[in-house]
């Protein structure tokens, strides 16, 4: 059997800044028909500034869950923007450095049951810090250097509870061994 969902109909909710909200209808494998909640996103980065042994990390409070994370530094794609081009603004916002080296270290789906996101994963390297960071209006965020062991300590423990975080310190481990 082909495991595939034809869409019939896709049905807006919500047009939002961040993300569209749609409920499509649509033809199963066996004929049937059903509904797929989708939210529709065009996808961020995230970077691992390394310096040395060590990366850069934010603390950032995330509304959804009433909480601070430490997180890699990240952010949503604009429109038609390539990630390498996302990442670099983001670095630069965020803890305000630039790179003279950017690593691919690939990508993936956070929420493949009802969003569309991806988020690709890059190492930062050869790190040039400007005096400030660039954040935006609504963005609030304290930068702090971890060694990487101790970042990886940090997930191993469920101190670091952010996806994107946990997948890129295991992705880059490689590169701490060597």
């Amino acid at each position: 059997m082909k495991l595939e969902e034809k869409t019939i109909k896709a049905n807006y909710i919500y047009n939002g800044k961040v993300i569209n909200v749609r409920c499509d209808d649509v033809l199963l494998p066996n004929g049937k028909e059903a509904k797929r909640e989708i939210v529709e996103h065009r996808g961020g980065v995230g970077i691992i500034p390394i310096d040395g042994d060590s990366i850069y990390m934010v603390n950032q409070y995330r509304y959804a869950f009433k909480m601070e994370l430490v997180e890699i530094p990240a952010g949503k794609r604009e429109f038609d923007e390539k990630p390498i081009e996302t990442a670099k603004r983001e670095l630069y916002e965020e803890i305000g450095a630039t790179a003279k080296e950017f690593i691919y270290l690939g990508e993936f789906l956070p929420t493949v049951g009802y969003c569309e996101e991806i988020i690709y994963l890059f190492i930062a390297k050869g790190l040039k810090f400007s005096n400030r960071l660039h954040l935006d209006p609504d963005e609030f965020l304290n930068v702090k250097k971890y060694s990487y062991k101790e970042a990886l300590e940090m997930v191993k423990n469920n101190e670091i509870k952010d996806a994107k975080t946990v997948i890129a310190i295991l992705k880059c481990g490689d590169y701490f061994d060597r």
